[in-house]
């Protein structure tokens, strides 16, 4: 089930907006304040999120910023006010729309829909990737090192792209759990581990002096490459 973060201070905004995103189909999140949705989004690793510009601790034009750093995630923000200067703003350090108050939440799920099929329409174009030596093709299937093709599962494979489609961003076990294994399964988080631990065994056998998963410890995986380190 795909996740919405929806952040924004007023409860009855979030309680009205949750409803209608249940009735989308997601699994919904709620943060009241831009540091718990910054705690939020690294915990859940949301699908998209509905994001409030004026909220306490943080406001949502540095929790936008904060997201970019790290991830491409749908970002629809939603201000009280509809002065030019903060759309531009809003777009510019990289939110994908922009929604002023008071709306109508058929209209939000109406421009969820919308950013959502743009990005699954860039996706399906985009399903190779290619670092230094390694390429991955999720249409087929196939992983090459050096052209030479690398013998993983599907979960295996899966995993690999997800960390090395967010190269450097830190994904806990719990993220990958639920992106790949998803919400409905009730496994143990060392799942994640034996398959990161198999996974890394049939690296090993090709040169990748250049890139590695790395183990941050107490937290989850991450893809690194040696030029960001």
């Amino acid at each position: 089930m795909a996740v919405m973060l929806i952040a924004d201070d007023n409860k009855q905004i979030t309680s009205i907006l949750k409803e209608y995103a249940k009735n989308e189909g997601y699994e919904v999140k709620i943060a009241y304040d831009g540091k718990e949705t910054l705690e939020l989004f690294n915990k859940y690793n949301p699908d998209v999120v509905l994001l409030d510009v004026m909220m306490p601790k943080i406001d949502g034009f540095e929790v936008c910023r904060e997201i970019r750093k790290i991830s491409n995630v749908p970002v629809i923000m939603i201000t009280a006010r509809g002065e030019d200067f903060e759309r531009i703003m809003g777009l510019d350090i990289g939110a994908d729309d922009y929604i002023v108050k008071p709306f109508s939440p058929a209209e939000v799920m109406a421009r969820v829909r919308a950013v959502m099929r743009r990005i699954m329409s860039d996706n399906t174009s985009n399903k190779i990737f290619k670092y230094d030596n390694l390429t991955i093709n999720m249409e087929s299937y196939v992983v090459t090192i050096d052209n030479k093709n690398v013998d993983l599962t599907k979960k295996e494979l899966e995993i690999l792209w997800t960390l090395a489609s967010n190269r450097n961003k830190v994904f806990t076990r719990d993220n990958l759990l639920n992106s790949i294994w998803g919400y409905d399964y009730y496994g143990d988080s060392r799942t994640v581990d034996s398959h990161i631990k198999r996974l890394r065994s049939k690296l090993d056998n090709f040169n990748h002096e250049n890139w590695e998963i790395k183990t941050i410890w107490g937290v989850g995986y991450k893809f690194e490459v040696c030029d960001e380190k």
